[in-house]
């Protein structure tokens, strides 16, 4: 692994870690931070399988102790039996959508043009959700319903266009359908658990043959640094929101999606044939 290679997974592992779980687009970002570095192809597609399961594990980490609860208390407890049975309502939409359309979607919306169009979109629907008068009918991710929950994973299909937003989609979706800000971020990493596992879990078989013995130590740092600012994401994030609103990411996806299509429109940078 030479100096360049090295500094190209680390600079991906950052921009995977930070984004993840931040509603700007970690898919966004990796398709246009990865286009600018020029590392693309089918090395690039089993690296970002690597390093997405890293930022998952991260937050799987910093939940440890509400997971084990579950586990523990999902034979006799209610509230776990609840808890489990929303993840499951949340999370099938996505799979049956992302299986039916993922190889067209990868062909024809992953690049860097629909990504700026879609972190503009979903900046400018951020600030008007955030605009609106909230009605919280859950506090806490304890409290929601199985009808928040099939809201939220409906919400988290509009995340199958890159540039969108998984945690963006889910965390808005949240805060439309009576989640508090606090359930809506927090119900937004559960969700993101069994949702990212079963993509790198489908993923890493469709692409099995792109891993090479020779590319371990580049994954091997890319999904270190992925892991270590994942955690530092997630930790940040939920401070964040305790005096925040989502207003600054929002503003946050436009400015940078105005940038990628002025560049585009501009002739500075020629994004239109870009893959990642």
């Amino acid at each position: 692994m030479d100096l360049w290679t090295a500094m190209q997974a680390i600079i991906l592992g950052v921009v995977e870690g930070l984004t993840e779980f931040l509603p700007i687009s970690s898919t966004g970002h990796q398709i246009v931070v990865a286009d600018l570095l020029g590392f693309t192809g089918e090395r690039a597609i089993a690296f970002n399988v690597i390093i997405q399961l890293a930022a998952i594990l991260a937050v799987v980490w910093e939940y440890r102790r509400k997971i084990f609860d579950v586990v523990v208390g999902l034979p006799t407890q209610r509230s776990a039996q609840r808890f489990t049975m929303n993840l499951l309502v949340a999370f099938f939409p996505a799979v049956i959508l992302g299986v039916a359309f993922a190889d067209v979607i990868h062909h024809y919306l992953f690049n860097p043009i629909t990504v700026a169009s879609a972190l503009v979109v979903g900046g400018v629907v951020m600030l008007w959700a955030e605009q609106r008068q909230h009605k919280v009918q859950a506090e806490s991710v304890d409290e929601m319903t199985w009808k928040h929950a099939l809201k939220v994973g409906c919400a988290q299909c509009l995340a199958l266009v890159p540039g969108t937003s998984r945690s963006g989609a889910t965390i808005i979706g949240g805060l439309l359908f009576g989640l508090s800000r606090k359930a809506a971020t927090e119900f937004s990493f559960f969700l993101a658990m069994p949702t990212m596992v079963g993509a790198a879990v489908y993923s890493g078989y469709k692409y099995r043959d792109l891993f090479q013995p020779g590319d371990l130590p580049v994954f091997a740092v890319g999904f270190v640094v992925s892991f270590i600012f994942a955690m530092i994401a997630v930790r940040s994030l939920l401070k964040f929101i305790g005096s925040h609103s989502y207003a600054a990411f929002a503003w946050y996806r436009i400015g940078f999606g105005l940038l990628i299509l002025a560049t585009w429109q501009f002739g500075m940078i020629d994004w239109s044939t870009a893959q990642s």
